[in-house]
């Protein structure tokens, strides 16, 4: 007898609630124990998914955890009313990269992103390959955006045209990261809306 089609299990709303589940269970598990002690086998164990699950669709547990922080990062973006990876362009260059800032410092204040960045940050220096991934698959993604706004600005005239976009906003960028990682300073809007002053308008009297 055919199956009624209301009655047939959903696999799909099954599927998206074992990666949610692993996605959980990574993030939490190298906060915890860090990057060097998480396995396939504890996320597996902590999702309520068996192992082959996991490996069904990833090859890694560095494959599972970036996917895992990538997608924490576009739900930090949109419940601050963001779209994931994006700059908005309003015409005012300063405003525009003051917004993003102040987006990426409630980011990073949130604990649910801070304890997974920070272990995956810290293993990223001493293990290589997941280092290149972690700046190749979040790092690049975000940093092109700033060229692109960057770029556009020179085009109506906010930015000299001799200036390199990619040295130029690591005059923002690196400090708040630099600050961030090693406890240097408080994060604050008031921190990273400077950081733009200073970036845009220079030290020497105007």
């Amino acid at each position: 007898m055919a199956q009624n089609p209301s009655s047939a299990p959903d696999t799909s709303r099954r599927s998206e609630r074992s990666r949610r589940a692993i996605y959980d269970a990574a993030l939490a598990l190298v906060a915890e124990v860090g990057y060097p002690k998480t396995t396939i086998e504890g996320i597996a164990s902590r999702a309520g998914v068996g192992k082959q699950t996991i490996y069904r669709w990833w090859p890694s547990k560095a494959d599972v955890l970036l996917e895992a922080f990538l997608d924490l990062s576009d739900q930090a973006a949109e419940a601050a009313g963001q779209k994931p990876y994006t700059i908005p362009d309003t015409g005012d260059l300063a405003a525009d990269l003051k917004n993003v800032l102040r987006a990426t410092v409630d980011e990073l204040g949130d604990p649910a992103f801070e304890a997974p960045s920070r272990a995956l940050a810290a293993e990223g220096v001493v293990n290589e390959e997941l280092g290149r991934r972690f700046v190749a698959q979040l790092l690049e993604p975000q940093l092109q955006l700033y060229v692109d706004r960057l770029r556009a600005a020179q085009e109506t005239g906010e930015v000299r045209p001799d200036i390199d976009p990619r040295i130029a906003l690591e005059l923002f960028v690196s400090p708040l990261a630099q600050r961030w990682l090693q406890y240097t300073g408080p994060i604050t809007y008031e921190y990273t809306d400077t950081l733009v002053d200073y970036a845009l308008h220079g030290l020497a009297p105007r």
